[in-house]
């Protein structure tokens, strides 16, 4: 499941990835997006990964879409989560989904750095 979180504000938008992420989950988060890049042209992400277990392989295609349509667009994308393997995610993310990408294993820094310019 993929939530918004409360601490998200303006261009600055953070989501809890929980679980296994499913192809549904992609039709929530897509038009959140396209909602925020009409708004505000560039995005700021936090993706917090603490209790991500996987992502079904049917939502795979749909992920990489994602990417494809909003690499442009996110300039700064946070992973958070307190597992090694999560840092390993964020250099991966970096060509797909954002033009910056940077691991945190506290959520903290990490919308410090989302807000900062």
């Amino acid at each position: 499941m993929i939530t918004q979180l409360d601490t998200s504000s303006g261009s600055v938008i953070g989501y809890r990835f929980s679980g296994a992420i499913s192809k549904d989950d992609y039709s929530v988060l897509v038009p959140e997006m396209e909602k925020l890049v009409a708004e505000h042209g560039d995005v700021q992400i936090l993706c917090d990964l603490s209790e991500f277990t996987s992502e079904k392989p049917s939502a795979w295609l749909d992920d990489l879409h994602f990417g494809k349509e909003f690499h442009t667009n996110i300039s700064k994308m946070a992973i958070v989560g307190p597992h090694h393997w999560q840092k390993w995610i964020a250099k991966a993310a970096a060509p797909l989904y954002a033009r910056e990408v940077r691991y945190f294993p506290e959520p903290d820094a990490a919308w410090e750095w989302l807000r900062s310019d």
